[in-house]
């Protein structure tokens, strides 16, 4: 794991970074895993929830998504449906 200096106050960590002192803090503790690092543990709670709300907007886009597809079926559904009963009516 590297940490990349950023020229903003304070310093900025890869995704990469973060993401194995997230993994680690979950088997050997947040204490711990920050002592090592040489980070606050309020900067690995903060990665952490931002982890989590990023992964229930992902799970949210794909029910969106799985959402949208149903009622494209649908509306074909019915499209072809009303075609068949216009066809219908005119007999």
């Amino acid at each position: 794991m590297t940490k990349s200096k950023a020229g903003r106050k304070g310093q900025e960590f890869s995704l990469e970074f973060r993401q194995q002192a997230l993994l680690r803090a979950a088997t050997e503790g947040v204490t711990t895993v920050a002592r090592d690092l040489g980070l606050q543990p309020a900067q690995l709670y903060s990665w952490r929830a931002q982890a989590r709300r990023h992964d229930q907007d992902d799970q949210a886009q794909c029910l969106e998504l799985a959402e949208h597809a149903r009622l494209k079926r649908e509306v074909a559904r019915l499209e072809e449906e009303n075609a068949f009963l216009k066809k219908a009516a005119a007999y």
